[in-house]
């Protein structure tokens, strides 16, 4: 029945600052912008490697979501990465701070958390 994830949607509180964070610090590919006149909001398509990932939606005075405590619902967004130290650094240059880095206690994999421009936690794991 389910094959693979389609895409994620996000909504965002300033459209500029969202799709330069996306596009120029994380690095996703764009695909398609559009204005929605009747709706008053934008949309952005992104893309990761090639591939759909993200609709970025915008719209006038969105609320704000809640991260901590931790709501019901999506957890975070997670993109993996190579090397995490080569990755903080990276984004560092932008201003984006990352967590401590933790391991999985079961994967023993390593991981830290960036935020969005809406504090959307964003987490990095190391392949």
């Amino acid at each position: 029945m389910l094959k693979n994830i389609h895409h994620i949607a996000i909504i965002a509180s300033d459209y500029q600052k969202s799709k330069e964070f996306y596009i120029t610090i994380l690095g996703l590919t764009p695909i398609r912008e559009i204005y929605r006149k009747e709706r008053n909001s934008h949309k952005l398509d992104l893309a990761l490697n090639g591939t759909y990932i993200i609709e970025l939606f915008c719209f006038p005075e969105p609320p704000s979501r809640l991260s901590r405590p931790e709501a019901t619902g999506l957890r975070h967004l997670a993109f993996e990465v190579n090397d995490l130290e080569e990755a903080i650094e990276k984004l560092s240059q932008f201003e984006v701070v990352a967590e401590p880095i933790r391991t999985d206690e079961f994967t023993k994999k390593r991981f830290t958390f960036i935020f969005d421009p809406d504090q959307l936690p964003i987490e990095l794991y190391e392949k």
